[in-house]
């Protein structure tokens, strides 16, 4: 099986790709695989990242993130599907997270 790039597969190829990793997902949690469903999760995240324009994250901007209630992330600079900056409760601490586990 040829593996590709989510850079190179278009909406529908990553849609398929993120409901085949959902079901992988829902069978690791399922059978208590902890290391393998955060593997998955982030794959799903990545994959979702490609489905949106990073374009429309702007550095200076503040976001939830999804998945860790009251956390906010302001972005410094983008670079490509990753919004690089801080959490507001650790401003020295720079980190990438993928523009998918943001929420405006």
């Amino acid at each position: 099986m040829e593996t590709r790039r989510y850079s190179e597969m278009t909406a529908f190829e990553l849609n398929s790709e993120i409901g085949s990793l959902k079901e992988k997902a829902r069978k690791a949690e399922q059978m208590g695989m902890v290391n393998e469903f955060a593997v998955l999760d982030r794959k799903i995240s990545m994959a979702k990242s490609y489905l949106l324009d990073p374009a429309s994250f702007q550095a200076g901007e503040e976001y939830e993130i999804d998945g860790a209630p009251g956390e906010v992330f302001k972005i410094v600079y983008m670079n490509g599907i990753f919004a690089w900056g801080y959490r507001l409760e650790t401003p020295d601490t720079e980190e990438a997270l993928p523009i998918s586990v943001l929420v405006k």
